[in-house]
């Protein structure tokens, strides 16, 4: 018997729970057996999820055994009450002890998986040090601009030729030029391929992202991987002389899969990509491969802003919606063929084995396609209903949700914190939901079918508007009329003719042709305006309050009751971020790696100085760090400044700019710098200064004679830098308000100049001038400055060993307090506080964050 739920005639027809408890008695000793009512499993699944959300708000794990003790410690009560239950005659289980034990038990499973994990991460000793690495090329490398994206399955690693344990898999980046960052060399590395065995010298550090106020982490995404070290590749004659040179120990049977895929991907550029194709059949391209092997780097950015645009992006990668209606296609094809064999129907039923082979079916191509965090939690989620059927149980729809959600919890944890998770499970209980007794509702044939794609889509976008608002701060508003062409045509056209390409390769032609079709139109929606509305991310209640208004609003219920979920939208649409008062300001150093970007916000005005490094061809800091984080807080820029020309400081300037079409450019860049055709800057000059809500803005440099001496050679970029002094007001008892001073990149000679000419240097906050560089910081600057606090915006273990280690002892020798970004992340100051610094890092840390050990802060010679 299923003592955790009821069946037969009783449970369809709402029979007792006195009947329930008879036919119990019938079949198995009452003493013997404790009576499990109908709602303890939905509440013992329902409690494991919670146990697994508290585990994860951990900053620091326990050792292992505390975990193990607790699954263990939780097993044998739960059996020893069943013991005591079967002693003492027919007991029911309490449902607080049931609730309580499950919730033990799970929070224990994560805790220990976590743990013993955590035990293989890279020693923080070998951060930095020529490692030589044996290993077997796990998944199919990624090309980019400026070299090769891999991931090694570690065999065996050296240190000066004595054996050291690093972590079983690793993330490397084989740089054009080899010896790691010289991009635009012009030797490119070699071609590798999934399951070769290589020798290499590299430089490993501990997986290490930017902490931003509502920012993408990086680091749990490494961690759901299975990555625990990224590093780089090092060759060069002298490192090869010293160390050996690359060395490909040959190929093996090992990663099929992979090797497989890249096969396919390699086959699919060769056929569709043409230099003499025009841009958008190229783009089309990246689409296809990215459909067949989920190889969604092969998707151009530009493409990608038009999928999020128009709400589409979940169609271009391997989702669950493919892997789900590929499942049933594959079901409804094999029972169709099954059933013309009468030998196979008797042995074993068509409906049993199209539901069988639609989920191992749908496994394997979510294998092929990579085998992404989305595909696994939609195969588990496959599996689960499958086993549920063919054990002949008909549980209630929300009891069947809470056990998808359970399984895919333990088998991956984290994806309780992924968008996707919340995105698709959702989705899935709004349609099971609103869907009960609607199939009759509608005309037999196409147009029924039509009406029921058309409500369901309806119903889906309805109820995920706030989630989706919740997760990223916007949403498409014309996603309704995109995803009622796109999921048809994607899912039973586009994806179709790109996977039968792998038998015929000409069909990739053809999905090329159709993903062009549907990008005209996507680029014509995309177009609208309003298409995207975006707005300032609202705290977890308010969201969770949209969230529920908007699945009341979904539900088939009276109106009046639906008219309570408007209700419940208002504190997310018109939530507003709290704001200095007048004559306060606040600042927000970003942490964006080794470049600058800081956000200055005053009551009603709002600045950034600088924007960030450019990171990669399709990749900088405003598309990935600065536009998620001014479209968090609803922030519209009045004016972008850049301090000077070089790309760690101008990288992100153009998504900015292209974000934020209203704000003035202010900097010190030449006249034929590409973003002057994008805004036309305002030169920054000495004497500039203005009054934002009765803070004062003035620039100190460069001065207005610079560069004007006949015959001298125009000055270095770092020379220009555009320096600002932020002061609040005053305050009632004359004391005058705090202060900051922004400096870029300026070196020994314009801190002197600065000095010399009598600037206002005073500060309570310095922004170190160019992170902490020797030529810089120099004794009498910071005499002048006397800053209480100094921010270094740096990356961690960067190359050029900024903060250098004299710099820092200055000011740690002045009683400063050094602020840098790789141990604090995003740091948040406020001009009525300027004694305290807030840390992205340190306020939001998890136990898969990682802590930066003093010693790590500068990278090892």
């Amino acid at each position: 018997m299923d003592q955790w739920a009821p069946e037969g005639p009783q449970h369809q027809q709402g029979g007792s729970t006195a009947a329930r408890v008879a036919t119990a008695s019938a079949r198995v000793p009452i003493a013997r057996v404790p009576v499990v009512r109908s709602w303890h499993l939905p509440m013992a699944l329902a409690s494991g999820v919670v146990g697994v959300a508290l585990q994860l708000q951990q900053p620091a794990l326990w050792p292992w055994p505390s975990y193990a003790g607790l699954m263990v410690g939780a097993l044998l009560a739960a059996g020893a009450l069943a013991w005591w239950a079967g002693v003492r005659g027919p007991r029911r289980w309490h449902g607080s002890g049931v609730a309580i034990l499950a919730a033990v038990l799970m929070y224990g499973l994560c805790g220990m998986r976590a743990a013993v994990f955590l035990e293989q991460s890279l020693a923080p000793a070998l951060e930095g040090r020529d490692l030589r690495v044996t290993g077997v090329v796990a998944a199919m490398p990624q090309p980019r601009e400026t070299g090769l994206r891999l991931r090694l399955e570690v065999e065996a690693a050296q240190l000066d030729g004595a054996p050291v344990r690093v972590p079983p898999l690793i993330d490397l980046t084989w740089y054009a030029g080899g010896l790691g960052g010289e991009a635009g060399a012009d030797s490119p590395p070699p071609a590798v391929r999934a399951g070769e065995r290589w020798r290499l010298t590299v430089r490993l550090k501990a997986p290490h992202g930017g902490r931003n106020p509502h920012g993408f982490d990086y680091e749990l995404w490494l961690w759901e991987q299975g990555v625990q070290a990224t590093g780089y590749v090092r060759t060069s004659a002298r490192l090869d002389a010293l160390h050996g040179p690359p060395e490909r120990l040959g190929a093996t049977w090992r990663h099929p899969v992979e090797q497989l895929r890249q096969r396919v991907r390699d086959a699919i550029v060769r056929t569709l990509v043409d230099p003499a194709q025009d841009a958008a059949r190229q783009r089309a391209a990246g689409v296809v491969a990215a459909l067949v092997t989920g190889d969604q780097r092969a998707i151009e950015r530009a493409d990608w802003d038009v999928f999020r645009a128009t709400g589409v992006a979940h169609l271009m990668s391997i989702s669950g919606l493919h892997i789900t209606l590929f499942a049933w296609l594959a079901a409804a094809l094999l029972d169709r063929a099954w059933r013309r064999s009468q030998r196979l129907c008797l042995a074993v039923p068509a409906p049993t084995a199209a539901l069988v082979g639609g989920v191992l079916l749908a496994a394997a191509y979510a294998l092929f396609s990579g085998w992404g965090v989305p595909a696994q939690r939609t195969v588990c989620m496959l599996a689960t209903v499958a086993l549920l059927r063919l054990s002949g149980r008909r549980w209630p729809w929300p009891q069947v949700w809470l056990l998808a959600c359970a399984v895919v919890l333990a088998v991956d944890p984290w994806a309780l914190l992924q968008p996707g998770f919340w995105l698709s499970f959702v989705a899935v209980a709004v349609l099971f939901a609103t869907d009960l007794g609607a199939a009759s509702a509608y005309p037999v044939g196409v147009s029924g079918r039509f009406y029921a794609l058309l409500r369901e889509q309806w119903v889906v976008t309805l109820a995920l508007t706030p989630l989706t608002l919740l997760l990223f701060g916007q949403v498409a508003l014309v996603g309704l009329l995109a995803n009622l062409v796109a999921i048809p045509w994607t899912t039973l056209v586009v994806t179709p003719l790109a996977l039968l390409g792998v038998l015929w390769a000409p069909l990739w032609q053809a999905a090329a042709w159709c993903v062009q079709a549907l990008s005209v139109l996507l680029q014509w929606l995309a177009a609208w305006p309003w298409a995207q509305v975006a707005l300032p991310m609202a705290p977890l209640w308010a969201g969770a309050a949209a969230v529920t208004g908007g699945v009341l609003l979904a539900l088939r219920l009276p109106w009046g009751v639906r008219a309570l979920g408007l209700a419940l939208l208002l504190p997310a649409l018109w939530w507003q971020p709290a704001r200095p008062q007048p004559g306060q300001f606040e600042l927000l150093a970003a942490d964006v790696g080794q470049g600058q970007a800081v956000l200055v916000r005053t009551a009603r005005h709002a600045l950034l100085y600088d924007a960030g490094p450019r990171y990669h061809q399709d990749s900088d800091a405003g598309e990935r760090v600065l536009v998620p984080l001014l479209r968090a807080l609803g922030e519209r820029l009045d004016l972008l400044v850049l301090s000077h020309r070089d790309t760690d400081h101008t990288g992100g300037a153009a998504a900015v700019l292209a974000q934020q079409p209203q704000a003035r450019l202010l900097g010190s860049i030449e006249a034929d710098h590409a973003l002057q055709a994008l805004r036309p800057a305002e030169p920054c000059l000495a004497g500039q200064h203005w009054n934002w809500d009765g803070v004062l803005f003035e620039v100190l440099h460069p001065p207005r004679d610079a560069g004007d001496v006949p015959g001298a050679r125009a000055p270095k970029s770092n020379a220009t830098s555009c320096v600002l002094r932020i002061a609040a007001a005053g305050t009632s008892d004359n004391t005058g308000g705090a202060v900051a001073l922004l400096v870029g990149d300026i070196e020994r000679a314009q801190e002197q100049a600065l000095v010399d000419g009598g600037a206002a240097l005073a500060a309570d906050l310095l922004l170190v001038p160019h992170h902490g560089s020797k030529s810089s910081s120099s004794a009498p600057f910071l005499d002048a400055v006397q800053p209480r606090t100094a921010l270094v915006q740096a990356g961690y273990r960067n190359r050029f060993g900024h903060p250098a280690p004299e710099v820092a002892a200055r000011y740690r020798q002045r009683g400063v307090l050094l602020v840098q970004s790789p141990p604090c992340g995003a740091a948040r100051w406020v001009s009525d506080a300027p004694l305290a610094v807030h840390c992205e890092r340190e306020a939001t840390r998890r136990y898969w964050h990682h802590r930066v050990p003093e010693a790590s802060l500068l990278p090892q010679p």
